[in-house]
């Protein structure tokens, strides 16, 4: 009887997959800032029938601002912005696979957008040019910035070949990370695009290597996708996860709100024929997508960069890390929350006392919030990333 009642939940559960279609897809809400990265392969993948899915995706998913790489055919490309009446386009150039954006103009105010690093000397590191949006949302400034990295490698960083690909990414990483830096240090960034390597690489082959060592001023908002089950992976042929979305730390705060989220969309899921429709006529990438509730109140200064008197090492780590902070007589506790905002353990703070140590070993891989308390509620903040 158990195996017959088991056999019809999973008829049940497969009848209802199957029943999904593009109607029931669903990403953005009116109340946060939604913006995806999507590698749409060399478009349109299959003419007319590409854009009339990608038409129909876009107004399911219902997403503020989308960052495409691989347009191939600016006509195509207009033909689709045409069609889509809540949306603008804006593409440069379709020479190798061109960048471009969709937004609503309804919600997004277009400050500028432009090209970086476009001279030949800096050809290897970006062989399509990153693309700046600095735009509005709700009166608050952002920088966004679409990317497309040289694909490909063997997997092992070889800093002495300059044509090394790995070589090439790592590059790319660092100059995008100084030109952040120098230009926007203390704007609302988020660097997007498909990267076309792991962010969970072991740290000898890892190219985003310095801006994960760089955790007090950025965060990929993808890493417990990228460390988690394959299936939730943007480019699941190989199968890896390629598509990533970083964050400076302006943005913590938004990120760790409650209705903020990061998801990779599984689109064939609600196409009949499953994957190899997707693949055939729309694109062999997953989108990856962000929504993050923006609340002008929030002050970064209470989150912010940690103080100095707020540490903690190693970070990343696998196993466990040790904070570190000034000894002042009203510190509590160290609470430490993962992304959704549950709070998943207290760490108290004895008189005197000047480090903790936080085991995460029975904890999943991913990243989480860790912060200071005061007696009187003073808060510092740290991001912590659990590697596998």
């Amino acid at each position: 009887m158990k195996q017959l009642l088991l056999l019809t939940f999973q008829l049940i559960a497969c009848l209802s997959i199957a029943a999904q279609d593009l109607q029931d897809l669903s990403f953005g809400t009116e109340n946060t800032l939604e913006i995806m990265t999507w590698n749409i392969e060399r478009f349109p993948k299959n003419g007319q029938t590409t854009v009339h899915h990608v038409v129909d995706i876009i107004e399911a998913l219902n997403v503020d601002i989308i960052a495409i790489q691989e347009v191939d055919d600016i006509n195509y490309f207009e033909q689709m912005v045409d069609s889509l009446s809540a949306y603008n386009g804006y593409l440069t150039s379709a020479y190798f696979a061109g960048l471009a954006y969709l937004y609503k103009p309804e919600v997004i105010q277009i400050n500028n957008i432009y090209e970086i690093y476009t001279s030949s000397e800096y050809w290897s590191s970006f062989p399509r040019s990153p693309m700046v949006m600095d735009f509005n949302f709700k009166n608050e400034r952002f920088i966004l910035i679409n990317n497309h990295f040289k694909c490909c490698g063997d997997g092992v960083l070889n800093l002495n070949d300059s044509n090394d690909e790995e070589t090439r990414r790592h590059a790319a990483s660092s100059l995008l990370k100084e030109y952040i830096d120098a230009n926007f240090n203390d704007e609302k960034v988020i660097v997007l695009g498909d990267l076309n390597d792991n962010i969970s690489e072991s740290p000898e082959n890892n190219v985003f290597q310095m801006i994960l060592e760089d955790d007090e001023n950025y965060v990929f908002a993808d890493y417990e996708i990228a460390t988690n089950n394959s299936s939730g992976w943007s480019f699941p042929t190989w199968p890896s996860h390629l598509d990533h979305i970083l964050l400076t730390n302006e943005l913590f705060l938004e990120f760790e709100k409650m209705d903020s989220d990061i998801q990779t969309i599984k689109i064939e899921e609600y196409l009949p024929g499953g994957w190899s429709e997707y693949d055939e006529n729309i694109s062999d990438h997953r989108p990856v997508a962000i929504k993050l509730m923006v609340d002008g109140n929030l002050d970064v200064t209470d989150f912010g960069k940690p103080a100095n008197f707020f540490s903690n090492y190693p970070n990343p780590f696998r196993y466990e890390t040790t904070f570190s902070f000034k000894s002042e007589a009203d510190l509590h506790e160290i609470i430490i929350f993962n992304l959704n905002g549950q709070k998943i353990i207290s760490l108290p703070i004895q008189p005197g006392q000047s480090t903790v140590v936080f085991d995460a070993k029975e904890y999943p891989n991913g990243i989480y919030i860790a912060k200071l308390r005061s007696k009187t509620n003073k808060i510092a903040t740290k991001k912590l990333v659990v590697m596998p």
